[in-house]
């Protein structure tokens, strides 16, 4: 496989795994772009390797420097901006386990507690349904809670967790 075919195909991937994590493909392949890149880049030079129009790249930068995960970066001289990517990976999945519970487990936890206070009637299948949403409450509610552990660890924690995991 020669260098060009090994990046698209990296690009591609990465953009199928940006759905996984909450962003859309082309933020994820912009971030993938970002990440390989062993210099900024321009939105100019983002926009001709994944062929995608201005208005495209610039949303989607937005979104990725909301998510922490891109900065902009200025060069002396210039006027265009550069953008370049977060390169720890530690930091990128502590950010990424940030934005997931702020915009998906926080809201989940939200409903959750809203939906077991109602008006019990007694049947059988209200006493299910508070059963079933408690448990499902506690159990989001632990899930947070060690995502939230995991995201104050200052240290390799992540990583050398899932190392050991792994072998």
């Amino acid at each position: 496989m020669e260098f060009k075919e090994a990046k698209d195909q990296f690009l591609q991937t990465w953009g199928a795994l940006g759905s996984q994590w909450g962003i859309n493909k082309t933020m994820a392949q912009i971030h993938a772009l970002l990440m390989i890149s062993p210099d900024s880049l321009s939105m100019e030079d983002i926009m001709e390797e994944l062929q995608i129009s201005r208005g495209n790249a610039s949303m989607n930068l937005r979104g990725l420097i909301d998510w922490g995960i891109v900065y902009k970066e200025y060069k002396p001289g210039e006027r265009r901006e550069y953008f370049v990517a977060d390169q720890d990976v530690d930091s990128l999945a502590r950010k990424i386990a940030i934005e997931r519970s702020k915009r998906e487990v926080k809201p989940a936890l939200r409903v959750l507690a809203g939906v077991k206070n109602f008006d019990d009637d007694n049947s059988k299948e209200a006493q299910k349904f508070k059963m079933k949403t408690q448990e499902l409450h506690d159990f989001v509610e632990k899930a947070d809670t060690m995502l939230e552990k995991i995201i104050n660890q200052k240290e390799n924690w992540i990583t050398k967790t899932i190392m050991k995991l792994m072998t």
